[in-house]
């Protein structure tokens, strides 16, 4: 071969190398960010905040970024509150990403309150009326399940005609609720010794005699640590009527593994019940900054290394 061939088709060979390295980069640049995290055994969902270190101020680019480390659910006590636009927005993409929305609250402005208890209709129709308002956010979040608190003790009526009066009022919003295939779930608290809904058993009741598949217990770990302990077997009581659990250690509300709560073997008894609902994650970041969020995550995954 001549030199001068050589050296033209030495250049080409060059020219056409640069070229399809140049495609490859363009094409790697084009691509989504680094492929997400592998997905945990039980489905826990994070809220607006958790994560905003890491991924921004604006709640889609948190979604995205819960979505990329594995979580496939979420969940946003003030949804309600938001902005139909932003709600379409929140509920496209949890569609496009395959995920799922967790509780939101319906809340008329009186949950902290004495409000349900007193059987008065002024209270009830402001209840009602939340619930209309539910269902129409359901549709556009897909939501199945929303928060409901009854409200503060009514202390100057008997117990009996207290509980009658919440049930009459949940009875009646279960009507508007299984209507738009939304499960409203009662939460007993432990925030304040005034609210009316307290441990798991008395919600249990209370879902028994409203008799609607629109109203269950919501089971958060870290109130009924506080109020009643004994949690595995009260679980179990109240199997029957638990639609969804949320997690918090005690002491504290942080991430699993920050207070005295056995995770790792509570999130191993509901996997082995074969629960498929969501888990709120309703609590704070022990540590501040990314770091906190990166020591967050590691958490729920030790906790959630059971198998």
């Amino acid at each position: 071969m001549e030199r001068r061939t050589f050296l033209q088709q030495g250049t080409l060979a060059g020219i056409s190398a640069l070229a399809l390295g140049g495609s490859a980069a363009a094409k790697a640049a084009d691509k989504s960010p680094v492929a997400a995290e592998k997905t945990f055994n039980l489905d826990y969902a994070p809220h607006a905040g958790m994560f905003k270190n890491s991924a921004g101020d604006d709640f889609l680019d948190q979604i995205r970024f819960m979505h990329d480390q594995g979580f496939r659910s979420i969940e946003d006590n003030g949804m309600l509150g938001r902005d139909t636009a932003m709600q379409n927005k929140i509920g496209d993409l949890l569609a496009k990403l395959n995920m799922r929305m967790g509780v939101f609250v319906i809340d008329g402005g009186e949950n902290w309150k004495v409000s349900l208890t007193t059987g008065k209709p002024e209270h009830l129709e402001v209840f009602l009326k939340t619930c209309e308002r539910s269902v129409e956010l359901a549709k556009r979040v897909n939501a199945k399940w929303a928060t409901v608190v009854p409200g503060f003790f009514d202390r100057r009526l008997p117990i009996g005609v207290q509980t009658g009066n919440v049930i009459d009022a949940l009875r009646r919003g279960s009507e508007i609720l299984e209507k738009g295939g939304l499960t409203m779930v009662l939460e007993p608290l432990s925030d304040t010794p005034d609210l009316f809904l307290r441990t798991s058993d008395q919600t249990y009741m209370i879902c028994r005699a409203v008799n609607s598949p629109s109203c269950k217990i919501l089971y958060d770990i870290y109130h009924m640590q506080k109020n009643e302990g004994m949690l595995i077997p009260n679980i179990d009581l109240c199997w029957s009527e638990i639609a969804y659990i949320q997690i918090g250690d005690n002491p504290g509300r942080k991430e699993p593994g920050t207070g005295e709560i056995n995770y790792k073997n509570i999130f191993k008894h509901l996997h082995q019940k074969g629960f498929k609902g969501v888990m709120g994650m309703e609590h704070g970041n022990a540590k501040p900054g990314k770091e906190g969020e990166a020591a967050l995550i590691k958490a729920y995954r030790d906790a959630d290394n059971f198998l």
